[in-house]
């Protein structure tokens, strides 16, 4: 696999074979693209009893949504869900990573706990495991760039065709 640069990223837009919607040309560096932050966050619920984590087990049990009307103030050490504003489209033979930003990484903002890998042929918007491992709280705004997509070819083509594969909301 090799990661692709700004050029083959836009030939593979040009091509329709990538999508991303919506999308500005700015948003494309040299070998990732720019992601904002939707509209909307999904906050754990601060039940100080344990969660099961077992087979059946489901976020959506233990967090509830909340608009970013206004900024979300992170508290240190805590983890909330957020939404790529942007809807990724990807052909059976790309593959993607998220990566954090590193000028909000700088500040102690974690994109993704561990679920950075973006299956191919998905097309969905991507769901942010935002982490504030800083010292201090951080204010989340919607709307702004906070992380980055690197895109690769695979070997051989694969359809993700499970739970998260047409995802539009939290």
């Amino acid at each position: 696999m090799a990661v692709l640069t700004r050029e083959v990223i836009l030939a593979e837009i040009e091509a329709g074979r990538l999508v991303i919607s919506p999308f500005a040309a700015d948003q494309l560096g040299a070998a990732s693209i720019d992601l904002t932050l939707g509209d909307e966050i999904r906050v754990i619920d601060a039940i100080p009893t344990p969660i099961d984590l077992c087979n059946g087990a489901d976020y959506r049990d233990h967090t509830q949504i909340q608009s970013l009307d206004a900024p979300y103030v992170l508290a240190p050490g805590c983890t909330i869900h957020g939404i790529t504003r942007e809807r990724i489209s990807l052909p059976p033979d790309l593959c993607g990573f998220l990566e954090g930003r590193s000028r909000f990484a700088r500040l102690g903002l974690m994109i993704h706990v561990t679920s950075a890998f973006i299956q191919p042929g998905v097309s969905n918007r991507q769901v942010l495991e935002m982490s504030n491992v800083a010292g201090r709280p951080l204010r989340i705004h919607p709307g702004v760039r906070l992380c980055q997509l690197v895109l690769m070819r695979t070997e051989g083509q694969a359809v993700y065709r499970g739970r998260f594969a047409h995802q539009e909301s939290l």
